[in-house]
């Protein structure tokens, strides 16, 4: 029986792909952040009391549930000794000049057995994308991910000797540009340990070998290159001792970093993207950003200004935040093409 499902690129809110040569990308002044966010506020209250949930074509009046989810234990994942293992069978392709694993063979072994967890499985059958406490859309490159991409380089955000987390990571690309940026530690987390297993170990690995195990490069706004088999996996010396790699819920993983034996040191830098959907995480993602970051630590986040269906967005975060006046935020980067989405960097109020 063949079927068809795509993890690869996130889609524009017609549900189409984004074929643009070049996306609409640009820093904003307070003037058209003021403009633009007053709009994009407006038309999120106008629609959070009756978006469409994923899968249905009613309209739904009341606010998500604040329903208790029972959330996956924390798990750090080893890093094999035989590097070739983690590439073996994968197939790789390039987006915005990163090497990451093509999902159709990933997705095949999955439903062959070789995901524990049953997320592919389970995702087919639900015809959706995010499974609350079950799968949380790690299989997926989504859209804010090339956002927050292009404005670290744009900002010239400078990841030199920090200590940086990849937090909801999923296929890990912001993580791995960390590294590039000779970060001194870069951890990675996902909710679901088949992701961290199957796409972000796999995407580091590719991504740390010497180039002259590579193939060719390509990128994210070009036809993509013929797929190509990885060769050996000659890492770099010493960059996956850089790494360490979790699954599990925000909370648990942030209990397993503060109690483990191993060294730990506070992240100066936190990247996460379009994890704020759910309102009823923003509690656990809150506070887990409040214990890992370092004092005059950093967070950049990457969201939609609404996610229909769910009722998150970045203004909803944002007003959390505010409530919560634990930390200081500003909405840096405002991209209106399409659904509106936003870069948002936090900071401890009493941080340098």
């Amino acid at each position: 029986m063949a079927f068809r499902f795509n993890f690869f690129i996130d889609e524009n809110e017609n549900n189409e792909p984004d074929t643009n040569d070049k996306m609409d990308l640009q820093l904003c002044s307070p003037k058209q952040k003021q403009e633009s966010a007053e709009k994009s506020k407006q038309a999120a209250d106008t629609v959070a009391d009756s978006s469409l949930r994923p899968g249905t074509d009613k309209h739904q009046d009341e606010t998500p549930s604040k329903k208790k989810l029972c959330l996956k234990a924390a798990k750090e994942h080893n890093i094999p000794d035989d590097l070739n293992k983690v590439l073996e069978n994968k197939v790789l392709e390039t987006v915005s000049d990163l090497y990451y694993i093509n999902m159709s063979a990933v997705e095949m072994t999955c439903l062959d057995g070789g995901d524990e967890e049953g997320i592919v499985s389970k995702s087919v059958s639900s015809h959706s994308d995010l499974i609350p406490g079950v799968y949380e859309g790690g299989l997926k490159i989504w859209e804010c991910t090339f956002d927050l991409k292009e404005y670290l380089s744009e900002a010239e955000i400078e990841f030199t000797n920090k200590t940086v987390l990849d937090l909801g990571c999923g296929a890990g690309l912001l993580g791995i540009v960390a590294l590039r940026g000779k970060a001194e530690k870069v951890h990675f987390q996902d909710y679901n340990s088949t992701v961290i297993d199957k796409i972000t170990l796999p995407n580091v690995v590719a991504n740390c070998r010497n180039e002259s195990s590579k193939g060719g490069s390509g990128d994210r706004k070009t036809s993509k290159p013929p797929l190509k088999r990885p060769r050996k996996a000659e890492c770099l010396p010493d960059v996956l001792t850089k790494c360490r790699f979790f699954s599990g819920g925000w909370s648990e993983v942030s209990q397993l970093l503060l109690s483990s034996n191993k060294p730990f040191s506070k992240y100066d830098i936190i990247l996460t993207s379009e994890t704020i959907y759910n309102p009823d995480y923003y509690s656990a993602l809150h506070d887990t950003l409040a214990q890992l970051l370092d004092r005059n630590g950093r967070v950049y986040l990457a969201s939609k200004a609404h996610y229909f269906g769910v009722g998150g967005g970045i203004y909803l975060f944002e007003k959390f935040i505010e409530e919560r006046n634990v930390f200081r935020s500003s909405i840096v980067k405002i991209i209106d093409k399409g659904l509106q989405r936003c870069i948002m960097e936090m900071a401890f109020k009493d941080s340098r």
